[in-house]
């Protein structure tokens, strides 16, 4: 598919600069407009000849590609002009000098010091050849027209550190967008690897000891093929890139999680008060990744023992609170890396919400997020 703004991006310069090349020339050709240019140096005019053609062309058709290449152009415009004042031409193709320097100050990357020197140095040599010609322009005309040349090479210097900062601007934006999209894959798989993986772990383990009882047993590693299956389908989902967002869990989806974690093993309560809206934004994904983090480390640490979900969806707000009763002392640690919890506590803070989590006073451990509904991160 064409992008029209990419074509503008590629051509537009071009077009434009043709444009001012193309009614320089055939302005420096209309006969009302002789002598009616840039005057400099105080040469006599003259009428029109083939030099004054050749000068003109020199000063316009460089204007095309000076975007390309600004230094080679400056310095073919630069001598169209030299001989177009020194020849008393003063044609209306004199205003391109202007137009190349300020494209070579704002286009140039390499050698631009240099490039200053030696334009002073040949403005010096320009000024020398109207003395020797007789012109008896005063010496304060050669420093203002100088000065003038100054301020056009600021103004396009300003034109290429606006640029530059705009486009270093841009570079940081784009790593930064890289970089919060690394950091939000990186949670998702965390949330599905963990809990999905861990509800495995468990599973597997109590096949071990249900081999004497096959219809057990059989259960067992279907939970295990079901769960492995579902972290699977949200794996497909999170590396959907071209559709970030399709398949994303939500709460509505809460009660099958609940589900699947009591049949790996852990005994759950499970509490919704109110309808999930539809309008909820980035609270119901969310929500749901804080009851699944919950419930992973209900699973690592604390197996087998009471653990309780409520989930109240209000009009403004969704709140989630998880707790586990007190693990018992022969309970196995899978081991983690605390990431989980840190990760839900930046989701909470970049809706706007509130998150805790901590040891309860009885024993045990509790999670408890407050999400503003319709919020987007």
């Amino acid at each position: 598919m064409i992008d029209p703004r990419g074509i503008v991006r590629r051509f537009g310069g071009v077009v434009w600069y043709s444009s001012i090349a193309l009614m320089l020339f055939v302005g420096s050709l209309v006969p009302a407009l002789h002598s009616h240019g840039t005057q400099f140096g105080g040469m006599p005019a003259r009428p029109y000849d083939v030099l004054a053609v050749v000068a003109i062309a020199l000063q316009c058709g460089p204007l095309v590609v000076c975007r390309r290449w600004p230094v080679a152009g400056f310095v073919v415009v630069s001598a169209g002009f030299a001989i177009d004042q020194l020849r008393g031409y003063h044609s209306f193709a004199g205003t391109a000098f202007a137009i190349a320097l300020l494209t070579a100050a704002s286009r140039s990357e390499r050698h631009r010091r240099a490039t200053a020197v030696v334009s002073s140095a040949a403005y010096v040599a320009f000024v020398l050849a109207f003395e020797l010609l007789g012109a008896g322009e005063a010496v304060s005309e050669y420093l203002t027209f100088y000065v003038a040349l100054a301020l056009v090479w600021g103004v396009g210097s300003w034109l290429r550190a606006t640029r530059a900062a705009e486009a270093e601007r841009r570079r940081r934006v784009a790593e930064e967008t890289r970089a919060a999209e690394r950091t939000r894959l990186a949670r998702e798989l965390h949330d599905v690897v963990t809990h999905h993986v861990t509800a495995m772990v468990v599973q597997a383990e109590a096949a071990r000891y249900l081999t004497a009882k096959p219809d057990r047993l059989d259960e067992t590693l279907t939970v295990v093929t079901d769960t492995g299956r579902q972290a699977l389908t949200e794996l497909r989902h999170l590396l959907d890139v071209l559709n970030p967002d399709h398949g994303a869990p939500s709460a509505a989806g809460l009660r099958t999680l609940v589900e699947q974690t009591r049949k790996a093993g852990q005994p759950v309560e499970f509490t919704e008060e109110g309808t999930p809206a539809g309008s909820a934004g980035n609270a119901g994904p969310v929500a749901y990744r804080v009851v699944q983090e919950a419930l992973t480390n209900a699973l690592k640490y604390a197996r087998g023992s009471r653990t309780s979900v409520q989930v109240l969806h209000g009009d403004r707000e969704i709140t989630v609170e998880v707790s586990t009763d007190a693990a018992g002392p022969s309970d196995a640690s899978l081991g983690g890396s605390g990431r989980g919890l840190a990760g839900l506590r930046e989701r909470v803070d970049v809706l706007g919400g509130e998150f805790s989590s901590g040891h309860a006073t009885g024993g045990g451990f509790y999670v408890r997020a407050r999400i503003p509904a319709g919020a987007s991160s």
